[in-house]
C-alpha cells in the first residue's frame, strides 16, 4: 500500500467511528490527518446499524497518547465506563465491572495473578506441540481439498477459523463436540455490529437492541461455564478450566467472567491475527519469499505483521479527572479511545510505515496493548502464529497469492476477516 495523500489542515475532522467502514478497509487516510491535524479528535456517535446513538468520544491517534492513555490508568480508567466505545446499560455496568478488562490497578492486579496460575511452563509446552501438529493437519486438508477442485483455499474458513477455536477449545478443556458453542458466543459478542455474523440485533422489553455483553444475553455461556467448572471439579485434566475451577481464591462470579473473557478474546486474537498476517504475506510475495526462506527472522516477522494488522482496532477508558492530551482539554467523565492501527502506523515511530518490513527493528507495536492492561494471552497468540506461518511456507513453498478480495468484519473494534481466497499452485 502507498503512502496515503497528506489532507490539508482545513478539511473536517473525519469521521473513524462508523463500524461499516472498516467493512471495506482500515481508514488509513482518516487516521494520517487526525494524527496531523487533530491528534485528539472529537468524534460523534449518531444511530448506526440499529445500534442507538451515544454521546461521543475523544480518538486518541498518534502512537505517542495511546501508550500515555494505555499506562496511565489513574487517569483514564477501564472501571469507570468499561473498555467498549459504546456506553453499556447503566444496569450492566455493575456486571461488566467483574471481568479483568474492565478494571484498574490494584483490583485488576489481583485477577491477573489468579488466571495466569492456570498457564504453566508444562502445559504451554504441551501446547506448542499440539498447536503444530493441528497448523499441520489444517492446512494440508484445505490444500488439498484446494489441488483437487478449482485451486482455490479459503484461509478463514478453511483454516484459521478452526485453528484457533481448536486451539482454545484444547487450551480451556472444553470437548471438541462443544466448539461451535465457543464460535457461536465469539461472533455473537464480538462481531455485534456485522449482520453476516450476528443477524439483526435481538430486542430487550424495552425494545432497544440488547447489549451482548448483558447478563441476560450471556446467560447461556455462564450456565455452560459452570456446568464445565462441575465436571472439571469432579473429572480434573491438565487444563485451563481445571485450574481454574479447582482455585479456592476465585469466586463464582470470577470464575463466569474469565470464562468469557478467555472464550472471546482467547479466539478472536488469534482468529483475526493469523489471516490478517496471511493476507499481507500473500499481497507481498517478495516478503514471502523472503520469510520463506529464512532470509528473515521469524520473531520479527511476526512483530511487522502484527503492526500492520493488529487483531484489536479500538479501545475505550473514561477520563477520571479534568486533563489534558496533545493539548485537548479532557473533562471528567469523557470517554476516551485508542485506535491501535493508528498508532502503529505513526510517522513519527515507525519509518515508512506503511512498507511491510519484516526486519524492522525495533518494532514499538501496540497490538497487545501497553500497560497494566497489556494483553495476558499475548504469549499465546505469539506461540499459535509462529506455528501456523512456519507451517504455510511449508505447505504452500511456491507461492501464497491472493484469489480474490477478502472479506472484511464490519466492526470498530475488532480487526477479523471473514474471508481470505487464496490461490495454491501445483508443486
Amino acid at each position: 500500500m502507498s503512502d496515503p495523500a497528506p489532507a490539508p489542515a482545513e478539511t473536517p475532522v473525519p469521521d473513524v467511528f462508523d463500524p461499516r467502514q472498516y467493512g471495506q478497509g482500515i481508514p488509513h487516510d482518516h487516521y494520517r490527518h487526525l494524527r496531523d491535524h487533530h491528534p485528539v479528535a472529537w468524534q460523534e456517535e449518531p444511530e448506526v446499524l440499529g445500534w442507538p446513538a451515544g454521546p461521543g468520544f475523544w480518538a486518541v491517534t498518534r502512537h505517542e497518547d495511546v501508550v500515555r492513555v494505555l499506562k496511565d490508568s489513574a487517569t483514564y480508567s477501564s472501571y469507570l465506563g468499561a473498555t467498549q466505545i459504546r456506553d453499556p446499560d447503566p444496569d450492566d455496568l455493575p456486571f461488566i465491572r467483574r471481568m479483568m478488562l474492565n478494571q484498574d490497578p490494584p483490583h485488576h492486579r489481583r485477577l491477573r495473578v489468579l488466571v495466569s496460575r492456570a498457564f504453566t511452563p508444562k502445559r504451554v509446552d504441551h501446547f506448542a506441540e499440539v498447536v503444530r501438529e493441528r497448523a499441520r493437519s489444517l492446512l494440508t486438508r484445505a490444500v488439498t481439498e484446494a489441488r483437487a477442485g478449482d485451486g482455490i483455499c479459503d484461509l478463514v474458513t478453511q483454516v484459521t477459523d478452526d485453528y484457533a477455536l481448536l486451539n482454545l477449545t484444547d487450551l480451556l478443556g472444553v470437548p471438541d463436540t462443544d466448539r461451535e458453542l465457543l464460535l457461536h458466543w465469539t461472533r455473537r459478542v464480538i462481531g455485534y455490529q456485522d449482520p453476516d455474523e450476528a443477524g439483526s440485533p435481538a430486542l430487550g422489553p424495552d425494545g432497544k437492541p440488547l447489549n451482548p455483553r448483558s447478563p441476560s444475553a450471556l446467560r447461556d455461556m455462564f450456565d455452560y461455564a459452570h456446568a464445565l467448572a462441575a465436571h472439571k471439579r469432579r473429572h480434573p485434566a491438565d487444563d485451563v478450566m481445571t485450574s481454574l475451577a479447582t482455585d479456592p481464591e476465585l469466586t463464582s462470579p470470577e470464575l463466569e467472567m474469565f470464562f468469557f473473557l478467555l472464550v472471546v478474546a482467547g479466539n478472536d486474537t488469534v482468529r483475526s491475527a493469523a489471516p490478517g498476517g496471511l493476507h499481507l504475506l500473500a499481497e507481498h510475495p517478495e516478503a514471502y519469499r523472503s520469510l520463506r526462506d529464512g532470509e528473515v527472522g521469524l520473531t520479527t516477522a511476526m512483530d511487522e505483521l502484527l503492526r500492520r494488522h493488529p487483531p484489536v482496532l479500538t479501545f475505550r477508558r473514561t477520563a477520571r479527572e479534568d486533563t489534558v492530551l496533545a493539548g485537548t482539554r479532557i473533562r471528567t467523565g469523557d470517554k476516551v479511545v485508542v485506535f491501535h492501527a493508528s498508532a502503529n502506523h505513526d510517522e513519527r515511530v515507525f519509518p515508512a510505515p506503511y512498507a511491510l518490513d519484516l526486519s524492522r527493528s525495533p518494532n514499538p507495536h501496540v497490538s497487545f496493548g501497553d500497560g497494566p492492561h497489556v494483553c495476558l494471552g499475548a504469549h499465546f497468540a505469539r506461540l499459535q502464529l509462529r506455528a501456523l506461518y512456519e507451517e504455510i511456507c511449508r505447505a504452500l513453498p511456491a507461492s501464497l497469492e491472493p484469489a480474490g478480495p477478502p472479506r472484511r468484519l464490519v466492526s470498530n473494534f475488532i480487526n477479523g476477516l471473514k474471508s481470505l481466497p487464496v490461490q495454491v499452485a501445483d508443486v
